[in-house]
């Protein structure tokens, strides 16, 4: 049996207009194209939404979309990061008013971290204060801060922490959590590394969150569904098919560095779909025709390989 949060989770985009607020006709369009192509779940107001550079009212509006949109469909797990404890618990608030039922907590950022027992500290304070769903979120370029394994299931045993994404990318720390959580129907563990997804599913990884996965959702599906199934039967010919979808899923991630700025790219590239715009939130550099151009040949090819591999219904 799946554990609630599985899968292929992408951290979206938020979508905004020229004034900066959160797009909402383009938006649910986006999210709908996911949940009916597959996609396991969603986490909104993440790093890949641009979530610290929204205003408190539109990360909140860009949550309350999803929710409204998907909601009922598919997990939706909300970032509600923020500099202190007390501004966190006051984000968890509102994500409750708004039927949220599950939030992502990094550690705090900005201030300067002196040890790991300040965030252990932060979540031991912020489950008091909720019964929903809580994932810790290990992102340490974003924090300042990177939570050690031992931490990690430290914060785990806490009530209401359901949820471990890892975007250290130190596979071993992580190996140490899957270890710990493998047979846990309770803690499902989220490789943050698209390019790490193949290796984090032959040790038992629940799912994986890759940002461009909404522009290829069959593909990134696929690769899951490929690398859950090997890690089951430890089939050879499962093992060639997951071969060929991991080449596949290395080859998307190459997009994202095809731009100054990672965001630019992705959003472009996800706005090749047809539902959202490519603005990214100021003063983030934007993306000029050149690379828009390199960036739509790459995504045309991908898609053919893809056909060409007849691997994808």
């Amino acid at each position: 049996m799946a554990k609630k949060y599985h899968g292929v989770i992408p951290p979206i985009i938020t979508p905004v207009d020229e004034n900066e607020n959160v797009d909402e006709k383009g938006f649910r369009a986006l999210l709908r194209y996911c949940a009916d192509r597959g996609i396991h779940g969603m986490f909104v107001g993440g790093t890949n939404g641009e979530t610290m550079a929204l205003t408190r009212e539109q990360r909140d509006r860009a949550i309350k979309i999803t929710l409204d949109e998907i909601g009922k469909d598919i997990p939706v797990m909300a970032g509600v990061m923020d500099s202190s404890t007390r501004r966190v618990i006051e984000n968890i608030k509102r994500l409750e008013q708004m039927g949220g039922k599950c939030a992502v907590v990094t550690p705090i950022f900005y201030a300067r971290h002196n040890s790991q027992e300040e965030t252990v500290r932060h979540f031991e304070a912020i489950v008091k204060e909720t019964s929903i769903d809580l994932a810790v979120y290990n992102i340490p370029p974003f924090t300042g801060q990177k939570l050690t394994a031992a931490t990690i299931i430290a914060i785990a045993q806490l009530d209401h922490v359901v949820v471990i994404k890892d975007s250290a990318g130190d596979f071993t720390e992580f190996h140490k959590i899957i270890r710990e959580y493998e047979r846990n129907l309770e803690i499902s563990v989220l490789q943050g590394i698209t390019l790490q997804g193949t290796g984090s599913f032959l040790v038992g990884a629940d799912g994986y969150v890759p940002s461009i996965a909404p522009l290829f959702p069959e593909l990134f599906v696929a690769h899951y569904e490929a690398g859950v199934n090997f890690y089951k039967t430890n089939d050879r010919e499962v093992f060639k098919k997951l071969m060929i979808l991991d080449a596949l899923v290395a080859e998307t991630a190459e997009v994202l560095g095809m731009s100054k700025n990672a965001f630019a790219a992705n959003k472009f590239a996800i706005s090749i779909l047809g539902f959202t715009d490519k603005r990214v939130i100021r003063p983030v550099d934007t993306i000029n025709t050149g690379e828009e151009k390199k960036i739509r040949e790459k995504v045309a090819a991908i898609n053919e390989k893809i056909r060409a591999a007849g691997l994808i219904p």
